[in-house]
């Protein structure tokens, strides 16, 4: 991989400097790489219609190349640039532009298949931050923006995780702040006869059922090498670098068991860190282990928006094991754990009996 300088611009979030955003669009037009803001996530851009600017992205992040990118858009009507039809319900789900939705659509024929993974579907959104939208409309045309982190890593959500995967592997640092979601996008695919998220993120299911009606959830994982239609679908993938678990299953005795864990590691020699709710903080701290929270189960706004800086700390610490407790299945919930299992690489332990909303409608 070369190394090149990778140029940092500190922009106003909420109005960017069109100086700044016109440098920017320069370099995503000949061919370059710019990481830039959107709610969800940090992006890492290109040209979504050059085939060369777009293997620059697998280049950069070490992605393998059957992993596909979400192609980004100013407007909804920019669809028909990258899409080869326009489902019905478009109109419907446009309350959730511009946001963290992603839609899976027919392959249009100037989408190069880098962009898909070689596959005939192409996922796109319209990203709702100032900075990603201006960076778009003037380079003229969509991009493609997978999250700018090497690839399996956790995602980033400010300029400086951006930094510390891929300083001197891109172009350009667009810093517009930490981003306000912290998780990816939903990815919705609308070829079933019943909608189907296959990565939770940003909206909720509740979110898109009260406008589609029954919405499923894709339970399947992903082999490498398979072509797929949407990214972050492989078991390990957000992950920190220590080993991970998540506990599932009712509160009382998932605390208990995380604690009888954390003892029990502790005292065969490991560093060990628990990722807990705030309400549980208390029962914890009197353990010799590293403790984090990213929020409060009230607030899962909140823990979404901390979850991967919260990851990070643990990297930072360098601990052995992350202990990490599951935060339900409701609202942002469902997208949290389904981060938390694929930093864990799937390594889920269950205790006792869950809810039948926690198992509800997964195919």
């Amino acid at each position: 991989m070369r190394s090149m300088q990778t140029l940092v611009l500190t922009l106003n979030p909420n109005i960017p400097a069109p100086h700044a955003i016109a440098q920017a669009a320069e370099v995503i037009r000949r061919g370059g790489l710019v990481a830039f803001p959107t709610e969800t996530v940090y992006g890492l851009g290109a040209d979504a219609l050059s085939a060369r600017a777009v293997q620059g992205i697998f280049a950069a992040k070490e992605r393998p190349a059957y992993d596909p990118l979400i192609v980004h858009l100013a407007t909804a009507e920019d669809v028909m640039l990258v899409a080869a039809e326009i489902p019905s319900v478009m109109g419907a789900l446009a309350a959730f532009w511009p946001g963290p939705l992603t839609l899976v659509l027919p392959r249009g024929p100037r989408v190069p298949l880098e962009v898909t993974g070689g596959g005939e579907t192409v996922a796109v959104r319209v990203p709702a931050h100032p900075v990603a939208l201006a960076l778009i409309r003037a380079a003229g045309g969509p991009i493609a923006a997978p999250s700018a982190n090497r690839f399996g890593r956790l995602s980033p959500t400010c300029a400086a995780d951006v930094l510390s995967d891929l300083d001197g592997r891109i172009d350009m640092l667009l810093d517009g702040g930490p981003t306000s979601v912290g998780l990816e996008s939903t990815v919705l695919s609308l070829a079933g006869d019943v909608p189907m998220i296959l990565r939770p993120g940003g909206v909720s299911r509740e979110a898109l059922e009260a406008v589609l009606g029954p919405v499923d959830v894709c339970g399947r994982v992903a082999v490498p090498g398979e072509i797929s239609s949407t990214p972050g679908a492989l078991s390990q993938h957000y992950a920190p670098r220590a080993r991970m678990v998540l506990y599932r299953g009712p509160m009382p005795a998932l605390l208990a068991e995380l604690r009888h864990e954390a003892l029990r590691l502790h005292a065969a020699g490991e560093r060990v860190g628990i990722l807990l709710s705030e309400e549980a903080w208390a029962d914890f701290a009197d353990l010799p282990v590293l403790t984090r929270s990213p929020g409060p189960l009230h607030n899962l706004e909140v823990v979404a928006r901390a979850l991967f800086s919260t990851l990070r700390a643990f990297d930072v610490a360098g601990v052995d094991v992350i202990l990490a407790q599951d935060f339900g299945p409701q609202g942002l919930g469902l997208a949290i754990r389904d981060r938390l299992t694929r930093a864990a690489g799937g390594a889920v332990v269950m205790v006792g009996k869950e809810s039948g909303a926690d198992n509800a409608r997964f195919v």
